[in-house]
Parts: structure tokens; sequence; C-alpha cells
């Protein structure tokens, strides 16, 4: 019997092609046959790595259940929907989603791996109580917070697992799904659009490199002041930003959706990294700062124990709001941007005039747009001092985020 070794390379393959078939009609029981049946194995190993079969086309594989069965287009309808949605499918017009893939499995017997066409996949358990059709999707699409998808709603639990995925997993992504303490809310927030710009906000940051670790306790006072003077620079808003990176802190912006009547997020990756999420919904430079310094706070006091993963923020309600912690985020962004001793000993709190708006601001080293927003907020009074406030600065520093 010749020697029989394990095939490595394309020309040994061939080799062992062209000798299987040289002795094609060896007797079962001979050196030649026990070469052949030797020759039979290492030419099917060689083919299994390298010439895998592929996974069979789930739409054949319901065609050939149905023919097994036999069962019609009608008798599918329980599982995929109305007879369009049943002939759609098998036509190759509609892709299978994943509430239809699991009824083929589950009552058709079909395996999960034709039918996600992933060799040993599974299909993802439902999740009790989360309805993925009130995603805002189609809104979600066009912001590209997802993939655009030619039944983008019809997908939407493939959509957005896949951005839950991306945000850190289900476990990091699910409980944004759910009313939680930590948020200063408007009453008509939409709680699924709120979670898909959150489940945004993460996944932009997984995605930023960073050489910098955040490390407990960094955010002081004297933390807060250095950000509020950036503020000071034309560029302000990107200088914060990176100062933030320089030490583990990862700023996102991303326009609000629909019914999220919100100003920013303070919130936490799996590995402890904060990140805060802002929409820039009042493009005005007094907002950004205020609210910036407001959610720094969140994560230094308020995030720092474990127990919260997140605090949203609708400023809008800021005079309304009774949570101590919320009180605590206000008054720490107040004192970072204009401390309480300069406040009340300066004549532009008593006489807001333009000149005094512009004396406070140097003497404390901030943007005059800072002193204008907190007289303005003070008063209620958004008429007056207008030519301070930066409208329309700060969406300009942070482009390609407006679709």
């Amino acid at each position: 019997m010749a020697s029989v070794h394990l095939i490595r390379t394309a020309d040994e393959y061939k080799a062992a092609l062209a000798r299987a078939e040289e002795i094609m009609d060896a007797e079962p029981g001979t050196p030649l046959g026990d070469e052949l049946e030797h020759l039979a194995m290492v030419i099917e190993a060689y083919e299994e790595k390298h010439y895998p079969i592929g996974l069979p086309d789930p739409i054949s594989a319901i065609q050939f259940r149905m023919e097994q069965e036999g069962l019609s287009n009608k008798d599918l309808t329980p599982y995929l929907g109305s007879s369009a949605k049943v002939s759609e499918v098998l036509s190759g017009k509609r892709d299978l989603t994943l509430p239809m893939i699991r009824a083929l499995n589950k009552h058709l017997g079909i395996p999960a791996e034709v039918l996600i066409q992933e060799q040993g996949g599974s299909i993802p358990d439902d999740v009790e109580g989360l309805d993925w059709g009130r995603f805002p999707v189609t809104e979600m699409v066009k912001r590209g917070f997802i993939a655009a998808h030619k039944n983008a709603k019809a997908n939407a639990e493939f959509l957005i697992r896949g951005l839950m995925d991306r945000a850190g997993g289900f476990e990091v992504a699910a409980p944004l799904c759910r009313k939680s303490d930590g948020a200063r809310r408007n009453a008509k927030m939409d709680s699924y659009a709120l979670a898909g710009w959150c489940m945004h906000v993460l996944s932009e940051a997984q995605m930023r490199s960073h050489t910098h670790n955040y490390r407990k306790g960094v955010i002081s006072h004297a933390f807060l002041r250095k950000v509020a003077k950036l503020s000071a620079f034309d560029d302000g808003p990107k200088r914060a930003e990176m100062f933030l990176a320089e030490h583990g802190i990862r700023l996102i912006v991303a326009p609000h959706l629909s019914n999220t009547y919100l100003d920013g997020a303070a919130m936490l990756l799996a590995d402890g990294t904060p990140v805060i999420g802002m929409t820039l919904r009042y493009d005005r430079l007094d907002n950004f700062w205020f609210c910036l310094l407001h959610e720094l706070t969140h994560v230094a006091r308020h995030l720092a124990d474990g127990s919260e993963r997140m605090f949203v923020d609708d400023l809008d309600l800021r005079a309304k709001d009774d949570d101590e912690r919320e009180r605590e985020a206000d008054e720490w962004a107040e004192e970072a941007l204009i401390p309480r001793k300069e406040w009340d000993a300066h004549p532009a709190q008593d006489a807001p005039y333009p000149s005094n708006v512009i004396s406070l601001a140097q003497r404390v080293g901030v943007h005059p747009a800072i002193v204008a927003g907190r007289i303005r907020w003070r008063d209620r009074n958004y008429r007056i001092l207008s030519q301070f406030v930066g409208a329309g600065e700060v969406r300009r520093h942070f482009k390609g985020h407006w679709n």
C-alpha cells in the first residue's frame, strides 16, 4: 500500500484525487482497498476544512417542510402573518423577521441555524414586556442611528438588537427601555425613543478609541471650573470634548429623537467608563455649558456608587424638579460656571446691562453667554441679552450629526 498522509496543499489534494480515481475499483480488504479507504478519509477531512457545505437556503427549507407536511401557503399565515406576507417571503421579496423565525422554528421544526443562516446559531429569546415595534426605527434610520433597511419597521427587533449589541450588550441596553428614577423626565417622554437615543450614544462611545482610563474622584469642583473656563475660547465645545477624553470621559453629541424632550444624559458603559450624551436641541452656548456641567456632576456624585447607570435630563423642567440629586447637579454646575461669591458681588445680577455681562464674564473667565443665560433663566425673561447667548454657535463644532 502506498503511503497516505494528511493533505495540506491544493497540489496534494489534486494528487490524492487522481490516485483515488486510479484505484477506484480496488477490492475491500486488499492493500489497494485499504489505500483507497485511507485516501477517502484524508480527502474528506481536507474538503470539510476548505470546501464546507453551506447551509440550505431558508426559503428552500420552508418549501421542503411544506412539501413534507402537505402544507399550503394559507397554512403559513399563523407564522408569517397575512397571506400577502407569506407570498412575499416565499418569493424572496420579504426578509424573515425574528418573530417569523421563532414561529417557524417552534411550529415547523426548521433548524434555527438554517433560518438565521449561521452555523451553530440560535434564536434569541423574546423579551417579556418589550414591544420592539414601539421603537421609532424609521426616524432612527433617518438619523443614522441604525442601518437603512427596506423593511425597517417589520425588522425592528433585528435592528434594535444589533444596536443593543453595539451599545455593550443586552444587559447594558435593556434597562434603558425601562423607567429609571435617575431621570428629569418630561411626562410626555417616549421611553422607547429615549432608549433608542441612549443606545445610539453608548454604541458611539464604544467605537471611540481611547488612550486614557477614567479615575473615580477626578471630577471635583476644581475640575468643573477648568471645564467651565474652556467656554471662553471660540472652539470651547471641542476643547471640552478633548479635555474630557484625556480623563477617560466620552462626550457624544447626537440629535434628539421626537418625543424625547431631552437635553443631555449621563451614563456608564459596561466597564464603568462615563459617557455624557448631549442633543443640542437648543443650539445655544449657555445651554451647552450648563448641561455639560450638570451631567458631569451626575457622573461625579450620582453614578459613582453604581446604584444608577443613567440620568437623563429635560432642562426645561429645572424650575419644577424636586429631586435632590437634580438640585445638587444644578448647584454644582452653577457654582462651576459663576462662583456664588463672584455673582453676589457683581452689579450684573441687579443691572443686567451688556457692559456688566461682559465684565462679569471676563472676571470669572467664561463666555458672556453663561452670564446672560443665568440672568435670563433667573428672570424667566428670554427676550433680553439674546445677542450674548451664542445661538447657532454649538452644532457647527459637531458637524455631521444632523441629518
